[in-house]
């Protein structure tokens, strides 16, 4: 499963890869600026995820249609403003890089079409997720990680968690992308770090009711068998 995991992600995206890794060795958040500036982005699939599209035209969870969503590690934001979109929340993209947060804000100039009514709902901050805090009544309704839980060392995970419950409101959902699946759990260092779905669950620890866990049916080319839909609720 592993090695058939790593043929799917391709050769160019193992090597940008370690590339990516050297850079954030050196520097632990800089790598992360580096590596954009440098136009080394394997985790940049060019356009939005078809499995959240999927998600969110589907009729499978009454997801919220006010108040506010976040994408954590939102690179050029294409999924954040896909929320925006379709679901007709504010939408907050957050990225550690400032070089990536431009390059967001600079990707909404060329915004399909179907995603046009989601620019003025969509905005995009260089923030440390770690770090980042607001008041009760700014809590968010719905936070969607994708390619970002497994960019963080697995030793952070709780923190992670931490931060959902302090982010989240009670009803709100959380919905992960949980991607790559398959990546040897011995041997192997990230990122992106070794992921199950399984491994969310410590870290959120009490108060959360998983409400969907589905193999994608439609995914991105060369994905196929390295992806999970996971939504969690906030009890």
């Amino acid at each position: 499963m592993a090695e058939s995991s790593l043929t799917l992600l391709g050769d160019k995206f193992n090597t940008d890869r370690e590339y990516v890794k050297k850079l954030i060795a050196q520097d632990a958040s800089g790598g992360w600026n580096e590596s954009w500036k440098q136009g080394v982005t394997p985790w940049d699939s060019g356009d939005v995820q078809l499995s959240l599209q999927g998600l969110l035209l589907s009729a499978s969870l009454d997801l919220p249609r006010e108040g506010r969503a976040l994408v954590p590690g939102c690179g050029r934001g294409y999924d954040a403003l896909l929320i925006a979109s379709k679901l007709g929340l504010d939408t907050l993209g957050l990225d550690i890089s400032p070089v990536g947060v431009q390059a967001a804000r600079d990707q909404l100039n060329s915004a399909p079409e179907g995603l046009l009514s989601g620019i003025e709902k969509v905005s995009y901050e260089a923030t440390d997720f770690f770090t980042f805090k607001v008041p009760d009544d700014q809590k968010f309704s719905l936070i969607y990680d994708y390619t970002f839980f497994v960019a963080i060392p697995p030793e952070r995970r709780n923190e992670w968690g931490c931060q959902m419950c302090a982010l989240i409101k009670p009803g709100g959902y959380l919905i992960t992308l949980v991607f790559p699946l398959g990546l040897p759990l011995e041997g192997y260092v990230g990122p992106p770090f070794h992921v199950d779905p399984e491994d969310y669950i410590e870290p959120l620890g009490q108060g959360w009711e998983k409400v969907y866990d589905k193999v994608p049916e439609i995914v991105r080319e060369g994905r196929k068998g390295t992806e999970r839909m996971v939504v969690w609720r906030r009890i």
